[in-house]
């Protein structure tokens, strides 16, 4: 019989022991990242804070490596998109620079102001090349053709949409058909001689060069001042910008739209298309439409299931979005002058700096070990520091568990000298989840009636400052009133247990006219939000 005594202390003595834990922790309210998000999200941030004025024009080389030029007051800044840094400055401008457009071959690029000219330069040399000038009134949009190097096209505020021969310095199309300002066009990634153009008479006209009638071919209405349009890849279809809205349009259906994306709060000012993943490959597939607008937000867009996959903040008004071919490096010009610029590390980098230093030192890698065997002497003398082989078995020794001076108590049944403990800490967390312990054990009233004057004071006072916590008021608002009931008498003989009594009145009044008027707000805020879902 001691025997067996002997060995069921024993067994309670050798039992594992937990630190008790809060059950009633906070669930994380923000949304896990997709895939997609943490994509857009592993673009490193950069400002780039040395300009004048707007940005309102940003464009990227064709060719490796694809450096960006900017638009910024009476010049264009080429910056590189490896570093970020700027590279070269273009400034023989007369009046302020609206928009640049790199050649298919990157050698050439032309840029508008707001005289009226349009000038092409050397990239290498900054020479100036080819002087373009019949534009009335400010030219908004210059554009090099994908697939052509011997023309440009532009359009001005004087409504006119002109197709240049470049290297004779003369016009080969007059097209007539906007009634307003012509601020935005683009090229079509499939015919050199196709473009598009939108006007703030909110319409949006397809031309072909080859057409002798000079009348465009396919007209659709925006329903907004059009900011910017773009050709998707495809080049069946086209992207709009205007308003708060972006719409999707097909040209192949005889300028059908699609979708109309409104996620915007203010005027888009800027789209491009960008693509999630390489260049090559299944993922290579997989573009999206980037917008800006004056909001401050970048919103792109999956146009395949429409629908916007991710959006980031940024603290100005932007004006101008680029995106390089090589899908490493995002740009972005706002309104102040700064332009946040973003790039993408890439695993070929590392590749490649390696094997540099290869050609540049040798083989620097330490000579391959003959793996490890039962059979190997070796294999018996190995170190801690030894790493285990794949197909090993761990065996993880057990990390000691770190008692705290409530949970020692509490091993040793100890409940109301733990519960004294506990609310002499300054961790709320830990006091609650011994009072859960408690009250799983049913010993959590008998410590409350066996407290002195003393430490009934101390439980008072931690009930004042968080019994109206919503984590916590499920549980210590019901033992508020036990603690009322049961010690009554003590309170009424203890003017110190008077005031803690009156401080907890206090904070219950305070939290409970809180809530009315949250009940008051919720009451107004309803009825909108009801009438916002029906439209």
């Amino acid at each position: 019989m001691a025997d067996l005594v002997v060995e069921q202390t024993q067994e309670i003595t050798i039992s594992k022991t937990f630190p008790t834990r809060p059950n009633l922790k906070p669930k994380p309210k923000a949304p896990s990242k997709t895939p997609e998000s943490k994509y857009w999200s592993s673009f490193k941030s950069h400002q780039i804070s040395n300009l004048i004025s707007s940005i309102p024009s940003i464009d990227f080389s064709p060719t490796s490596p694809h450096h960006f030029a900017a638009a910024n007051s009476a010049s264009v800044t080429l910056f590189s998109s490896q570093t970020l840094s700027p590279t070269s400055t273009i400034s023989s401008f007369s009046d302020v620079v609206t928009s640049c457009s790199f050649r298919c071959d990157g050698s050439l690029i032309a840029a508008s102001d707001l005289s009226g000219l349009i000038r092409v330069f050397d990239v290498k040399t900054r020479t100036p090349l080819r002087r373009l000038r019949s534009h009335a009134r400010p030219v908004r949009f210059v554009k090099y053709p994908l697939l052509d190097k011997l023309h440009l096209v532009s359009g001005g505020d004087d409504s006119v949409v002109k197709y240049w021969d470049v290297a004779g310095e003369s016009v080969v199309l007059d097209l007539y058909g906007h009634r307003d300002y012509v601020r935005c066009g683009d090229c079509s990634p499939v015919n050199g001689e196709m473009f598009v153009t939108g006007s703030y008479d909110h319409t949006v006209k397809l031309w072909d060069a080859r057409v002798d009638s000079k009348e465009s071919v396919i007209e659709v209405n925006h329903g907004k001042p059009v900011e910017d349009v773009i050709f998707l890849p495809s080049g069946g279809m086209i992207a709009t910008a205007g308003g708060n809205s972006v719409k999707i349009w097909d040209l192949i259906g005889g300028g059908k739209m699609v979708y109309s994306m409104e996620s915007h709060n203010k005027t888009v000012t800027s789209i491009c298309v960008g693509k999630v993943g390489k260049e090559s490959g299944e993922e290579a597939l997989q573009y999206r439409i980037l917008s800006v607008a004056l909001d401050g937000y970048m919103k792109v867009f999956d146009y395949a299931k429409m629908k916007v996959t991710h959006s980031m903040r940024f603290p100005a008004p932007l004006m101008s979005i680029g995106f390089s071919p090589d899908c490493m490096t995002r740009v972005i010009g706002s309104s102040n002058g700064i332009i946040f610029a973003g790039r993408r590390k890439a695993k070929e980098d590392v590749g490649e700096s390696k094997l540099g230093n290869f050609w540049a030192l040798g083989s620097v890698e330490d000579p391959q070990r003959r793996g490890l065997r039962p059979t190997y002497f070796r294999y018996f003398h190995r170190s801690q520091g030894e790493k285990p082989n794949e197909g090993d078995h761990l065996i993880m020794r057990q990390k000691k568990v770190k008692l705290a001076e409530h949970d020692k108590l509490l091993k040793k049944f100890r409940h109301r000298e733990a519960l004294v403990s506990v609310l002499g800490g300054k961790n709320p967390e830990n006091v609650v989840a011994v009072m859960e312990e408690l009250v799983a054990r049913r010993k959590l009233l008998k410590c409350v009636v066996n407290l002195d004057e003393e430490e009934l004071g101390l439980l008072l006072g931690f009930l004042h400052k968080h019994s109206t916590a919503p984590r916590h008021s499920g549980l210590l608002m019901g033992l508020t009133r036990k603690v009322l009931e049961m010690r009554a008498e003590d309170i009424r003989a203890s003017d110190a247990l008077k005031g803690h009594i009156r401080n907890l009145k206090r904070s219950v009044e305070e939290e409970i006219r809180i809530q009315h008027s949250l009940q008051e707000i919720q009451g107004i805020i309803s009825p909108l939000l009801r009438i916002a879902g029906r439209r």
